[in-house]
């Protein structure tokens, strides 16, 4: 049976862009666990899955074919959106550049809208999720979403910043004080890199308006 190149399973965990030491507030202790456990965790589920699915055939059941897609979509999404998580950490948390104008376009001014990012956190804090700053591709606005898990998602989107709000990434430093751990977030961000991000999506918007 031929294997589709979309379900190869051969997916490789991409390096941290830091020193798991490196970082401010957040121990190396927290960050080796986290990588190693969850973030190559998903990139091991998501090889398994693809592997299944690249056996289905007519003959599959269909209840085991839709359990294998959101299996599939669970585990992209979350090497993804862990690969986005560490590539914008390692920085000095001093925001600059083309995002603080475009932050201060759709929120009125950075601290409104680094307001509204840390409280939909807070919201996640004790539960799952993550808070996304996102580039809506439709409308070339920034947009901050929440995700209660890993299948949720602004279709449309390119994410610039994106923050884990599950316990494992913080609960072995902080406890249940989530908002410390977003302190020490933001603390660390790698603005440059969001930078960079932005500049991406907004060559991908005026490639989709033209």
């Amino acid at each position: 049976m031929t294997r589709p190149m979309s379900l190869q399973g051969n997916h490789v965990p991409e390096a941290l862009p830091f020193a798991p030491k490196a970082l401010s507030g957040l121990s190396e202790k927290l960050i080796t666990s986290h990588y190693e456990n969850n973030y190559k965790g998903a990139v091991k589920n998501l090889n398994r899955v693809e592997k299944d699915l690249a056996q289905v055939t007519a003959e599959t059941p269909p209840f085991a074919v839709a359990a294998l897609r959101e299996r599939e979509l669970l585990f992209r999404n979350s090497k993804g959106l862990h690969e986005a998580y560490f590539g914008n950490l390692g920085g000095v948390g001093r925001r600059s550049g083309p995002i603080e104008g475009a932050i201060t376009h759709a929120y009125g001014s950075a601290a409104r809208w680094e307001e509204h990012f840390r409280m939909t956190g807070v919201g996640l804090g004790g539960g799952s999720g993550w808070v996304v700053l996102a580039l809506e591709l439709d409308t070339n606005m920034l947009r901050t979403v929440s995700a209660a898990n890993h299948t949720q998602a602004l279709a449309m989107s390119c994410p610039l910043l994106v923050l884990d709000m599950y316990e494992h990434s913080y609960q072995m430093d902080f406890g249940a004080h989530h908002a410390r751990y977003i302190d020490a977030f933001f603390s660390n961000v790698n603005w440059d890199h969001v930078n960079r991000r932005l500049e991406r999506a907004q060559r991908a918007f005026e490639m989709l308006r033209t």
